[in-house]
C-alpha cells in the first residue's frame, strides 16, 4: 500500500512541527490561565504523557512490525471488535484534522486576511496538503526536512529580538500556590503530546526501525523544551495579561521594536505557523487516508485522498461552528479524547497483546 521508506530521523523531523505548530500559539494563554507565573513547568509535566505514548506506540510496533493500529486491532480484539475500534479511530482523526484546519483558518482570517472567506483559506490549504499526501510518505518526509529550518530559525530570531523586553520579575514568586496550578495547566498541553501516537502510522515504514524509540523520545524532549521556552518568553513580555490573549505569541511579535527598523514582525509568526500547519495537516491527512484504506481493505490509499479531503473541510464546519467552539474543544474536550484514543486505548491493546502472547506461549510449553 505504501512503498515509500523513511528514516527514524525523518520521522522525528515530521513529528516535531506536527506537535509544536498549533501548540505554540494557544498553549501559553491556556497554561497561564491555571499556572500563572509557573506556566513554564506545565509543558514539562505534560511531556510525561508524550513519553508514555511514544513507548506504547513503539512496543505495539514491535509486536506488529508491519501494521498500523487499524490493522493490528483486528488481530488483538477480533475482526468485529477490531473493525469497530478502527472506525472509532477514523471517527477521531478525521474530525480532529478538521479542527486543525479550522484553527488554521481562524488564525489567518482573524490576524491577516480579514476580508477573505475562511472557506477559501481552509480549502486552499487542504488542496495543497492533498498533493503532498498524494506524493507519498517519502515526499512528506522530504518536505518536512526542507521546511524545518524555516520553521525553527525564525523562532530563534524572535526570541533574540524579544530579549530586551524580558521582565524577569513576572516569574516571581514561584510556586506561591504549590505545584497544583502547574498540574492543571499541564492538562491542555498533554493533549498535544498524545498526538505522538501518530508515529504508529509511520513506524512500519522506517528503514532503521530499531532507532524509532530513541528518535521518538528525542522529539518529545525537543517539543517540551520548545513549549517551555515559548511559555517563558511570552510571560516574560506580557506578564499576567497573557491570560487574556488568544494568540499571545503573535502579540509579543508585534511588540518588537529594535532601532526603529525591526518592527511589527508578526509576519515571522505567521510564516512559522503556516509552514507548521502545512506539515501538521499533511501528517494527520496521511494518517486518515492510510487508515481509511486499511479499514476498507484497499490495495492503495490514494483513491480515498480526495474524498477524505472533502470530509476534512466539511468537518471543520460541522464539528466547530465557530472559533469559540473550537477554543472550548481544545481546552476541555481534546485533552481527554486525545488521552483516551491515543494513550489509554493503545495501552489496553498492548496489555491484551502481551498477556495473550504469554498465555499462548505458556499453553504451548505445558
Amino acid at each position: 500500500m505504501e512503498k515509500g521508506k523513511i528514516s527514524s530521523l525523518q520521522m522525528a523531523i515530521m513529528m516535531y512541527p506536527t506537535i509544536v505548530a498549533t501548540a505554540i500559539l494557544g498553549v501559553p494563554s491556556i497554561t497561564a490561565m491555571y499556572a500563572k507565573n509557573d506556566l513554564w513547568l506545565s509543558p514539562i509535566l505534560a511531556s510525561f504523557i508524550g513519553i508514555l505514548t511514544v513507548y506504547i506506540a513503539y512496543k505495539l510496533h514491535k509486536h506488529f512490525p508491519n501494521q498500523t493500529v487499524i490493522q493490528f486491532s483486528e488481530q488483538i480484539m477480533g475482526r468485529l471488535v477490531g473493525k469497530i475500534l478502527g472506525f472509532l479511530y477514523l471517527a477521531f482523526y478525521i474530525p480532529v484534522t478538521g479542527g486543525i484546519i479550522r484553527g488554521y483558518g481562524e488564525f489567518i482570517v482573524d490576524s491577516f486576511l480579514v476580508k477573505t472567506p475562511i472557506s477559501v483559506v481552509m480549502a486552499s490549504m487542504v488542496l495543497l496538503c492533498a498533493f503532498a499526501v498524494l506524493g507519498g510518505l517519502e515526499v512528506l518526509a522530504r518536505v518536512a526536512q526542507l521546511f524545518l529550518p524555516a520553521f525553527t530559525i525564525p523562532l530563534i530570531i524572535l526570541i533574540f529580538l524579544l530579549s530586551p523586553d524580558f521582565e524577569f520579575k513576572n516569574l516571581f514568586p514561584m510556586f506561591e500556590d504549590g505545584i497544583m496550578p502547574s498540574i492543571k495547566g499541564a492538562i491542555a498541553p498533554s493533549g498535544y503530546f498524545t498526538e505522538f501516537f501518530l508515529m504508529i502510522f509511520l513506524l512500519p515504514f522506517l528503514t532503521d526501525g530499531k532507532k524509532g524509540l530513541k528518535y521518538g523520545m528525542m522529539t518529545v524532549f525537543a517539543v517540551m523544551m520548545t513549549l517551555v521556552v515559548v511559555n517563558l518568553i511570552v510571560f516574560l513580555v506580557l506578564g499576567e495579561s497573557t491570560i487574556s490573549k488568544v494568540y499571545p505569541l503573535m502579540n509579543v511579535s508585534r511588540s518588537i521594536s529594535v532601532g526603529n527598523f525591526f518592527e511589527n514582525l508578526e509576519s515571522i509568526t505567521m510564516a512559522v505557523w503556516i509552514l507548521g500547519a502545512f506539515i501538521k495537516i499533511s501528517v494527520f491527512y496521511y494518517a486518515a487516508a492510510l487508515g481509511t484504506a486499511q479499514w476498507l481493505n484497499l490495495s492503495d490509499y490514494r483513491p480515498v485522498i480526495w474524498p477524505i479531503g472533502i470530509l476534512l473541510v466539511e468537518f471543520s464546519f460541522w464539528s466547530f461552528p465557530s472559533g469559540m467552539e473550537l477554543g472550548r474543544y481544545d481546552l476541555v474536550n481534546f485533552p481527554f479524547q486525545g488521552l483516551m484514543m491515543q494513550t489509554l486505548i493503545p495501552m489496553l491493546l498492548l496489555v491484551i497483546s502481551v498477556v495473550s502472547k504469554r498465555l499462548v506461549k505458556k499453553s504451548k510449553t505445558s
